[in-house]
């Protein structure tokens, strides 16, 4: 589902991350204010921990954008129990997401979440 809410280009990010923020808080999840922190999103639940990197849709340089967002996730991931690594981004984007084949993202375990115009979040496994 593509829409015009979630439109290409700058700003594209700030209603990927609030969408995905509002769903963690619906889902249990509880946000962390870590204003001195790289991650675009901090959350916990009970004993879990989730840490997430959000692009938005940036026309023709998103595969790019896409790559530097795995590549800044991957340089702070850091083992530590329970801890889920996620890259959020919109519909738009996915695609260039789930060019990473789902064995490597399992191996590190990161978990790719989708977020549709309407603010439906979907994680992808496949």
């Amino acid at each position: 589902m593509t829409g015009d809410r979630i439109l290409p280009g700058r700003g594209s990010e700030a209603p990927v991350e609030l969408a995905f923020k509002n769903w963690l808080v619906a889902t249990g999840w509880r946000l962390l204010d870590d204003t001195g922190s790289w991650a675009d999103v901090i959350a916990e639940r009970g004993n879990e921990r989730l840490i997430g990197e959000v692009k938005g849709h940036t026309g023709g340089s998103t595969g790019l954008d896409v790559d530097t967002m795995f590549g800044q996730l991957l340089r702070r991931m850091t083992p530590a129990a329970a801890t889920t690594w996620a890259v959020i981004v919109p519909t738009r984007s996915l695609t260039a997401v789930l060019r990473v084949p789902i064995d490597i993202r399992r191996r590190l375990g990161i978990r790719v979440f989708e977020v549709r115009d309407n603010d439906e979040v979907l994680e992808h496994f496949v």
